[in-house]
């Protein structure tokens, strides 16, 4: 990110002559501070050794910052405060392995599983032979799965991120990283080497972060979705992966597929002063609208509806 984005730092953090922890963030005018690659991370805040005290206050205050946001910041972290709001994280969990994860699948949501398997060998007797690709480094598919996920955006009237120059270049340079303890992940399912639904993301040695799932809406009467994250559970475990983090949000085929959640925070530290009430007027009345319709199911399916005639008519306009 700081090779594509001239306002990434990091801060290390001392304590005496011994090195405690980092913090990256994003320094944006009037002290603005952020997450780096805020909108995509799903795990925000400092790299720390255990135990250690940090003010959070006095951080923001050496980094240049009036406020710092953070809308995933990972639980137990010095800068989570009590006005901050949580939320679960949804996450597949793998660490007792890939069938004692099945079973656990088939107890909460046996339906699913079993319609998920049916819909697969469908897919195969109906249009050939399934194959999955696992963290391929092929440009071809992840430009097919980028064209996919901004159909998404348009169709459901969310903003485009791949409009954005730097999140497409940054996707780029992380399918071409490859180390043990790093890596841009992309893996792909096939039918008769037709791209039908795929997903990338970024791995730890032990965790895969999903970023993009997206399919082929041709073959959406499939679940393409369901079958492409069944897959790469399957692949994931094989190689090592524990944890899934399908990251925050209210999606139906998470609440279908997770066994398990992490908490995240969403909310800012702020010091006094007229860049930080700024800050607040902009931003805290539009985040607790929208975490007033999220919690709402009448609002959100409402909200949901509007967005996506919004799309419709987007595309119509634009073609």
């Amino acid at each position: 990110m700081g090779e594509l984005r001239d306002v990434v730092r990091v801060a290390v953090i001392y304590d005496g002559p011994e090195i405690v922890g980092f913090f990256p963030f994003e320094r944006h005018p009037l002290g603005i501070g952020k997450p780096v690659a805020a909108g995509l991370t799903d795990a925000q805040g400092l790299v720390h050794a255990k135990d250690v005290e940090i003010d959070p206050m006095r951080l923001i205050k050496e980094c240049g910052l009036s406020v710092y946001e953070f809308d995933h910041l990972v639980g137990g972290q010095p800068l989570l405060n009590a006005r901050a709001e949580r939320h679960p994280s949804p996450i597949i969990d793998l660490r007792e392995g890939w069938e004692p994860y099945t079973e656990t699948l088939k107890k909460q949501s046996g339906k699913t599983y079993k319609s998920t398997l049916a819909k697969s060998r469908k897919l195969q007797r109906e249009m050939g032979t399934l194959r999955h690709d696992y963290a391929t480094s092929d440009l071809a598919p992840l430009r097919t799965l980028l064209n996919w996920k901004t159909d998404q955006y348009r169709r459901t009237g969310r903003t485009d991120r791949f409009a954005h120059k730097w999140i497409v270049e940054l996707v780029e340079r992380l399918l071409a990283t490859r180390t043990e303890t790093f890596a841009g992940v992309l893996d792909m399912v096939y039918v008769d080497d037709r791209p039908v639904a795929g997903h990338f993301g970024v791995r730890t040695r032990t965790t895969l972060a999903g970023w993009f799932p997206a399919y082929d809406t041709a073959f959406a009467k499939y679940s393409p979705g369901l079958i492409h994250h069944l897959a790469m559970a399957e692949r994931a475990a094989a190689d090592g992966i524990q944890i899934i983090d399908m990251g925050r949000g209210q999606k139906e085929y998470k609440d279908k597929l997770k066994n398990g959640q992490l908490e995240v925070a969403e909310g800012r530290v702020a010091r006094a002063g007229v860049a930080a009430g700024v800050h607040w007027m902009m931003r805290v009345p539009v985040r607790k609208t929208r975490a007033t319709v999220m919690a709402n199911p009448v609002l959100l399916k409402t909200a949901d509806k509007a967005l996506k005639t919004y799309g419709r008519l987007r595309t119509v306009l634009q073609g």
